[in-house]
């Protein structure tokens, strides 16, 4: 040790005639007392930093160490005291990302200021925050609104408590959590699939062309007999979407209330804001399609392509990444060759794509 110390104090020495400001030169030679102590306090400042580290180290495994062992004990002996707390950590841990997404999305509006962006020309994974985000915020203001009273706080906690899919956003919710409550919103999407199909099928004898008629009850028929129609099949009857009497201000308002909860619109409106809602959800949708297809979808790693999946109608918690990613190439496929007065297909390929993948025949 001692010799180490005395290799590294000679090569500080070495360094310092090299010209670093701390040498002292007096009469044009180099002062070797001053270099050695110094050299030496060095060489002490390094050691002590080394053990301050060793030491930080160790007692933050240990302190780790103690809070598994102390959850341990709680889940145990007191189960529902460590919901409880657990709830909190969690809420704790939400709240940090929550303000992290609203440092995120004030850069991003920044940008869009400085630069004059529109929201379509933003890249993919900024525009899907600022939708993701805006979502959140709506979803709280219940939550902040119960807060506001003296004393409200612990009402909330307890609310938050018996209630996390209800009154919580994601960032709140444990990873066991967010698949249990996807899975709970897909099965309310998924129960508006026959009542789609039904009212695509009964609108299809409105279409004046015989040709497109043919083509639409051919598809309805398909997916309601279990099969997975080709993005050919659904392309060739576009035109219908456009227009009377599926395109989005000219569908019936039945069938509207209907398509709303696929998107996790409540259908309890007026049908002119139903209309509104629809079209400006379907047209955000496109937009985010187009922004993906720029950045390609190779790009997600297998947490966003199972989300944007999700988002898009298909229950992907329960499909590997390559049928998700099989699956997101052919929705790609079919909203890139629309235009915006044809998104109302892109609403009707959320059933037409989903309802039967990957389990029904005829993928390809």
């Amino acid at each position: 040790m001692a010799l180490s110390c005395s290799s590294l104090c000679s090569r500080l020495s070495l360094i310092r005639l090299c010209g670093l400001r701390a040498n002292r030169i007096t009469n044009g030679l180099y002062s070797p007392c001053v270099s050695r102590q110094s050299s030496l306090s060095l060489c002490r400042h390094y050691s002590s930093s080394k053990v301050r580290r060793g030491i930080g180290r160790y007692v933050a495994s240990r302190l780790q160490w103690a809070n598994v062992k102390y959850e341990g004990f709680l889940k145990r002996r007191f189960p529902r005291f460590y919901q409880l707390y657990h709830t909190f950590v969690e809420v704790t841990l939400g709240f940090k990302l929550l303000f992290q997404d609203a440092k995120d999305v004030k850069r991003i509006k920044t940008k869009m200021a400085s630069e004059r962006l529109r929201v379509q020309d933003l890249p993919y994974r900024d525009m899907e925050k600022l939708r993701q985000f805006r979502r959140d915020v709506i979803k709280a203001i219940p939550l902040v609104m119960i807060s506001i009273p003296p004393f409200a706080n612990y009402l909330v906690f307890v609310l938050m408590y018996f209630f996390p899919r209800q009154l919580l956003i994601r960032h709140f919710w444990t990873p066991r959590q967010q698949v249990e409550f996807r899975g709970v919103y897909h099965s309310f999407r998924a129960k508006q699939h026959r009542p789609v199909l039904k009212g695509l099928e009964y609108t299809s004898g409105r279409v004046k062309d015989g040709q497109l008629q043919g083509r639409l009850k051919d598809l309805c028929a398909k997916v309601q007999s279990g099969g997975n129609p080709q993005v050919s099949e659904i392309l060739a009857v576009r035109r219908v979407f456009a227009g009377p009497p599926l395109g989005v201000k000219r569908m019936r308002v039945n069938h509207m209330r209907h398509i709303s909860p696929l998107l996790f619109l409540t259908p309890r409106l007026p049908g002119f804001l139903i209309r509104h809602r629809l079209n400006s959800h379907a047209l955000e949708l496109l937009w985010l399609d187009r922004a993906l297809s720029r950045l390609g979808a190779h790009q997600l790693n297998d947490s966003e392509l199972k989300h944007a999946c999700y988002l898009r109608g298909l229950n992907s918690d329960s499909l590997s990444p390559n049928q998700c990613r099989e699956w997101l190439s052919q929705w790609l496929q079919v909203s890139s060759s629309l235009k915006e007065s044809e998104v109302s297909l892109l609403l009707h390929s959320i059933v037409l794509l989903s309802a039967n993948y990957p389990n029904g025949p005829n993928r390809h």
